[in-house]
């Protein structure tokens, strides 16, 4: 059964820093891109983070310089480390794996495509 697992959301306030994990089981994850998507009340489905599964790792405008997407040696664990967080980061965040290219976003989250986690709730207080 395939499975991603998301972990690590917290309430914080701004400037603090957050890491989110995400387990995959159930499949090889070389197979496919992986990525962080999040929504926030009233906004669109954002894809914030993707880590192609060669290693190339790309990030949305607002985040660059400030998220950081990586994956263990063993690659059945995604990370997304957060800092200088600001309270428009504040959302429900998803680990997704599926076939490259992760689309930029969508409505809802989850999206109709690929594997998603059931998401972990990021609060950011200014």
């Amino acid at each position: 059964e395939v499975q991603l697992v998301e972990s690590g959301g917290d309430s914080v306030q701004a400037g603090g820093s957050l890491t989110l994990s995400c387990l995959a089981a159930g499949f090889s994850t070389d197979d496919f891109d992986m990525g962080w998507y999040r929504q926030a009340p009233g906004n669109e489905c954002e894809l914030v983070a993707t880590l192609s599964s060669d290693g190339i790792a790309q990030y949305a405008e607002s985040v660059k310089g400030r998220f950081t997407i990586s994956q263990a040696y063993a690659k059945n664990m995604l990370y997304l480390y957060m800092n200088n967080l600001k309270p428009e980061d504040t959302g429900v965040y998803f680990c997704v794996a599926d076939q490259p290219p992760l689309v930029t976003g969508g409505n809802y989250c989850p999206l109709s495509f690929g594997y998603w986690g059931q998401g972990t709730q990021v609060t950011v207080s200014s």
